[in-house]
């Protein structure tokens, strides 16, 4: 597999807003977009530790401009807000979203309707209005690059996690849908899947207990002790995938720690070809059977 942490990143130049910048795989989208050239905004609804993120990324980066603008990217007029804002910055030329909560936990016997649909909204909802914000901002400049972070239960059942689930695997469906609506305005968007990250996430499994997280919750617990995956990773994966390095890449549901993505812009025809990376209903002649 392609060594990912050798390959250079390049946003000189760029504007890039990231949601969830405060903390976790936000934040280190942000530093990696940073690190690449970039001018950020960060977005996150707790304004304290947003404002302690954005000193602590300016100071890291004093060549640069941090901005930071409080908001939750479930709320219509939250997100207009932070798109004005980014419009008096420039031009918008990449958007990494990666705001998100796990929601209600337990069996769909045990969850509470309202709190399910909370989350569902809180992941799925605010995916789409971010995405329909960034992709009208990209249509007025002639277009670019946005991320919407998938995962846990997007490529396989997530038992117990039913309403975080249910909006990772929709948002892979809505980011394949929207490539294709706007690829005639130069706008490509990809799924981002981190993998297993330390983040505030599973502190929520932790507190839930075993009994309503099931298996998930010894997995947890072996992997926090075992060792997760960086945010690191995740972060210079979302950074290549806004920056012109990427170009040609879109509507794919990608995993940071595994899919050698530095190597796909040599594989452009392929990807633009196959259903490579995508998400797709399997019938019984992919497996070898006739009895259909």
């Amino acid at each position: 597999m392609t060594d990912n942490d050798a390959v250079r990143i390049e946003l000189t130049g760029k504007n890039v807003l990231v949601t969830g910048g405060s903390m976790g795989i936000g934040y280190a989208a942000a530093e990696a977009c940073l690190a690449a050239g970039a001018d950020v905004v960060i977005s996150s609804r707790t304004d304290t530790t947003l404002r302690e993120a954005r000193e602590k990324l300016q100071s890291a980066y004093p060549d640069r401009t941090v901005a930071a603008v409080a908001g939750d990217a479930s709320v219509e007029a939250d997100v207009e807000r932070l798109f004005s804002t980014c419009a008096h910055r420039g031009e918008l030329h990449g958007v990494v979203h990666a705001a998100g909560i796990y929601g209600p936990i337990g069996k769909i016997t045990q969850v509470e309707p309202a709190e399910w649909l909370d989350a569902v909204r809180a992941n799925l909802f605010g995916s789409f209005l971010v995405a329909r914000a960034a992709c009208n901002a990209m249509r007025e400049t002639g277009g670019g690059r946005i991320v919407l972070l998938s995962g846990g239960g997007a490529s396989s059942p997530l038992p117990n996690y039913t309403a975080y689930a249910c909006a990772k695997v929709a948002t892979v469906r809505l980011v394949e849908s929207v490539a294709q609506e706007m690829a005639e305005y130069g706008i490509e968007i990809n799924a981002l899947a981190p993998g297993f990250v330390a983040t505030r996430l599973h502190e929520q499994t932790l507190r839930a207990g075993r009994e309503r997280s099931d298996a998930l919750y010894d997995s947890t617990v072996e992997r926090l002790r075992s060792g997760a995956v960086p945010a690191s990773i995740a972060g210079r994966a979302s950074a290549f995938l806004v920056s012109d390095g990427a170009s040609g890449i879109t509507g794919k549901f990608v995993a940071a720690p595994y899919d050698g993505w530095s190597a796909w812009p040599n594989h452009l025809e392929e990807l633009r070809g196959k259903d490579l990376f995508t998400l797709r209903r399997i019938v019984p002649t992919d497996r070898g059977l006739s009895w259909q």
